[in-house]
């Protein structure tokens, strides 16, 4: 198996274990469950960078990056160097994270927060709303088209907002729906981890322009997003390039102060 069937497989265990430990309803009963959510999408359109900085411990291909700093105190930086959003990954084999970090950085700033994580059960977009998420991620390589219509028309119901990832012309003629907020070109390809930021610009025309477009991974540089805006895009997530700092907010804000300067 490649590395993206092995990670599902897995994935599937554990949200079976997670719905036995804790059910649907306790998840509701949340006190985070009914609060108003912040809009990533009000946020990207409103500004003139589009950071969404990302909180990232480790990663398949690159092993460790960081596990020298809270999500609460990176959470927080990220705020102040103004950032448009947070993501945050919960899986925790293979990435170092747990929804319990998502509830931790809902606490520290007010920024939307993206749950990323390989959803493949509503389980866990019931779990995103109820430890504070805005924003869930669905991918398209791992969602059949059914899927994806009816966990972003779930997601719709719980005012989250929905982030699908896309990285080939094929998931996005079948993929596209109303139900869906933003699109997001991954440049690594999931199932080998490789990085070519030549998809973003590529598929930029496949995405009709309802959509906000996002581009996502191997961003370390402002003159690549002052290029990539070139193609449309609005959003910009940057994870390990700040993550693999000695201090990630003063690093995201250091990249957004440059990249106003053009």
């Amino acid at each position: 198996m490649n590395i993206l069937e092995r990670i599902i497989e897995d994935k599937i265990k554990e949200v079976a274990l997670r719905k036995k430990m804790i059910p649907t309803f306790q998840l509701e009963r949340s006190f985070l469950f009914d609060r108003p959510t912040f809009s990533l999408v009000k946020n990207l359109q409103e500004s003139t960078t589009g950071i969404i900085a990302e909180y990232k411990r480790r990663s398949p291909s690159k092993g460790i990056i960081n596990n020298s700093f809270s999500i609460a105190d990176v959470a927080s930086s990220y705020e102040n160097a103004g950032v448009c959003g947070i993501s945050v990954l919960t899986d925790g084999k293979y990435f170092g994270g747990s929804i319990e970090d998502l509830a931790t950085a809902r606490a520290s700033c007010k920024l939307p927060i993206l749950r990323k994580d390989f959803i493949v059960d509503t389980y866990q977009i019931f779990e995103a709303k109820a430890h504070g998420a805005d924003v869930i991620l669905l991918i398209a390589a791992v969602l059949s088209p059914a899927k994806i219509t009816h966990f972003s028309q779930l997601a719709k119901q719980l005012n989250l907002e929905v982030l699908l990832e896309v990285n080939n012309v094929v998931e996005i003629q079948e993929s596209m729906q109303s139900s869906l907020d933003l699109i997001g070109i991954n440049n690594r390809n999931l199932k080998t981890f490789e990085v070519n930021l030549n998809t973003s610009k590529s598929l930029s025309t496949e995405i009709p322009d309802d959509f906000i477009k996002i581009s996502e991974s191997g961003i370390s540089n402002t003159e690549t997003i002052l290029e990539l805006k070139l193609f449309g895009f609005r959003g910009f997530l940057i994870g390990e390039n700040f993550m693999k700092t000695e201090n990630p907010g003063h690093s995201a804000k250091t990249f957004i102060n440059n990249l106003k300067k053009n």
